[in-house]
């Protein structure tokens, strides 16, 4: 058993291992350390440099997936710290051969795999993950509390709800409407992005401008985040009046900028809102 902090970066380097930017930690050692099951912590730390770095080698899927379902690597509270990573990773390939094995780790005991899990499905954008993710909501807000004695909810909803957003279940929307008025911010914004991808009902991109004016800095943040993730245009001034980095800011303008342009041809001209964005951006810089 070995204990995980949760920096990945720093996370299970033992002897031999290196370090990320150390060029001697090549893909040969990152498999070898994968693959072999003595070391837990060489194990762990080789599956996030797997995803880190993107090798979508089939060896290294192979190694993911049986990582996947590892017994051996335990946290003192009864986690699968190496599932975690290997979760994490499996999203990161590209390869949707790996989307069942996903949907059995939303199953998972760990609640940090279930979260991965569910943000690696949103990743490789698969719809059979549909049906896992609405399970997760099982019991509706009404179950959806704090877990006595962990720092979590139920189940992870942030990442559920995001999920089926970016999925386009739209046979999930009276399920998620409900969570707009949970309890915890960050939960309340994720079903606002989600039911904004389903509907486009300005309402609920409203609700993330909103978010922008909340008194604790991490949950502006987070509405920044996800107004840029649903490429809401009319939020463009208010993201850049916002209390919160410029760097953030301009992450936000970026991705609403993203999200139209992928909208138009190449020959089309910028319309004066796309122009306004632009101009805000610079004036960030």
């Amino acid at each position: 058993m070995v204990n995980h902090s949760h920096d990945d970066r720093m996370a299970g380097l033992s002897v031999g291992q290196g370090s990320a930017d150390d060029p001697a930690y090549t893909i040969e050692q990152a498999l070898s350390n994968l693959q072999q099951t003595e070391d837990p912590s060489a194990r762990y730390y080789a599956a996030w440099w797997i995803g880190r770095f993107r090798v979508d080698e089939p060896t290294a899927i192979e190694a993911l997936l049986k990582a996947l379902e590892d017994e051996s690597d335990r946290s003192p509270g009864g986690g699968y710290p190496l599932r975690r990573n290997a979760a994490k990773a499996l999203g990161k390939l590209g390869e949707v051969s790996v989307v069942p094995a996903l949907i059995d780790a939303l199953n998972c005991s760990d609640y940090y795999v279930r979260e991965s899990a569910a943000q690696s499905l949103e990743m490789l954008e698969d719809e059979r993950a549909i049906p896992g993710l609405i399970q997760l909501l099982e019991g509706g807000v009404e179950v959806a509390k704090q877990v006595e004695g962990k720092p979590h909810l139920k189940e992870p909803y942030e990442a559920i709800l995001e999920a089926l957003g970016t999925l386009q279940a739209k046979n999930a929307i009276s399920l998620i409407e409900p969570f707009v008025e949970h309890f915890v911010p960050k939960v309340q914004f994720a079903a606002a992005r989600a039911l904004y991808q389903l509907t486009e009902n300005p309402m609920y991109g409203e609700r993330l401008v909103k978010g922008l004016q909340e008194k604790t800095l991490q949950v502006r943040r987070s509405a920044l985040m996800d107004l840029g993730a649903i490429g809401y245009l009319e939020a463009v001034d208010a993201i850049a009046k916002t209390l919160a980095e410029n760097s953030l800011k301009l992450i936000a303008l970026k991705g609403i900028l993203e999200h139209h342009l992928t909208k138009r041809s190449l020959t089309q001209e910028l319309d004066n809102d796309l122009v306004h964005l632009m101009n805000l951006m610079d004036s960030l810089l």
